[in-house]
């Protein structure tokens, strides 16, 4: 059993952030650990370089989908011959924001709108709201 009474000061602040520095190693290993593994649909933090022409970019950091999602294709004996099952990781309800980027050319509108992520869920992709890619 630790007897914290006949530490002093410095040496039980230093044995603090000990613990404090290896429980953050922690849960960095585990989150990206699971992160790897992970199977399904998530919200997660995303950041990306806001631009638009006759402005400066503006680094955005926010919350985006992210995932996988239980996808299949089956030949079948008429036209088109073959049956997709595609889903994707998309939003199911967002908040909207509005950032505003710096040194914009007079005349062009300083702000930016994107979406934030507050739910997320395997569908089908719609252009609308995700950037759709096929191969």
């Amino acid at each position: 059993m630790f007897c914290f009474m006949h530490l002093r000061p410095l040496s039980l602040s230093f044995l603090v952030l000990l613990v404090a520095g290896a429980a953050m190693v922690c849960v960095a290993v585990t989150t990206t650990a699971t992160l790897h593994g992970f199977r399904g649909c998530a919200v997660r933090e995303f950041s990306f370089v806001a631009q638009k022409p006759g402005c400066k970019g503006l680094r955005i950091t926010t919350e985006a989908c992210w995932g996988r999602c239980h996808t299949w294709e089956k030949p079948i004996p008429d036209p088109p011959y073959i049956h997709r099952h595609h889903r994707v990781c998309t939003y199911s309800r967002t908040r909207h924001m509005t950032a505003r980027l710096p040194g914009c050319s007079p005349g062009v509108s300083p702000l930016y709108h994107y979406p934030v992520a507050l739910h997320c869920h395997c569908a089908v992709c719609s252009t609308q709201d995700t950037e759709c890619e096929t191969f």
